[in-house]
């Protein structure tokens, strides 16, 4: 937790990016019957019943400092997955810097290890010589600024069906692209003193002789 805490402290560094990424799944539901559009003095219906059709990932990433995030849409979320999203935060999104700083929860697939599955080891080694990662405990994924932003994109961009995996990445580009012009970010408060006071219980009880 405080690895974790320390690296939110860092100043901003547009060569060292702080960038914090998430995942979570979407049910895709298709309508079954033509929904009635709103008129004066009526509300718009739609029928409850409705058809599942699958599940997406989206792969969230945000850079707290630089009030920029992205969301990636997929149909799975496997350790090549990853590797290929890294690569595009890497070669594309970030182009320029030194090394990116990442934070993400510790799921087995979020290791470079994952790279050596989707590229040739020389590309992988590049890759890996990039990036610096720096996980979440357990059961402390709450930690990860990315987990903010995917509660945002829920609530303001899954609120409705969405019945494939097209429509969904269309509605989240056009999401996180006006949330970007509007640079909105997340202010981050709390710090390693604070979780000293407030998560006292969690830390070892040392005896002193």
């Amino acid at each position: 937790m405080e690895d974790v805490l320390e690296v939110y402290k860092r100043p901003y560094d547009p060569a060292r990016p702080v960038v914090c990424m998430d995942e979570q799944p979407t049910q895709l539901i298709k309508e079954t019957r033509e929904k009635i559009p709103a008129v004066p003095g009526r509300v718009a219906r739609e029928d409850y019943v409705y058809e599942r059709n699958g599940v997406a990932v989206n792969f969230m990433f945000t850079e707290p400092l630089g009030g920029w995030r992205k969301v990636n849409v997929r149909e799975r979320k496997t350790a090549v997955d990853w590797a290929h999203e890294i690569k595009e935060l890497l070669d594309r999104d970030y182009p320029s810097a030194k090394k990116v700083i990442l934070v993400c929860d510790n799921l087995n697939t979020h290791k470079t290890a994952s790279f050596y599955e989707a590229f040739e080891p020389q590309e992988a080694r590049r890759l890996i010589q990039r990036l610096e990662i720096h996980h979440t405990p357990k059961h402390g994924s709450w930690l990860d600024i990315a987990e903010i932003e995917l509660s945002v994109f829920t609530r303001q961009c899954l609120d409705r069906r969405i019945p494939d995996v097209d429509t969904l990445r269309t509605e989240a580009k056009a999401w996180y692209r006006d949330r970007n012009a509007k640079q909105k970010s997340v202010d981050w408060q709390f710090t390693t003193d604070k979780a000293r006071i407030k998560l006292k219980r969690l830390y070892p009880q040392i005896k002193m002789s």
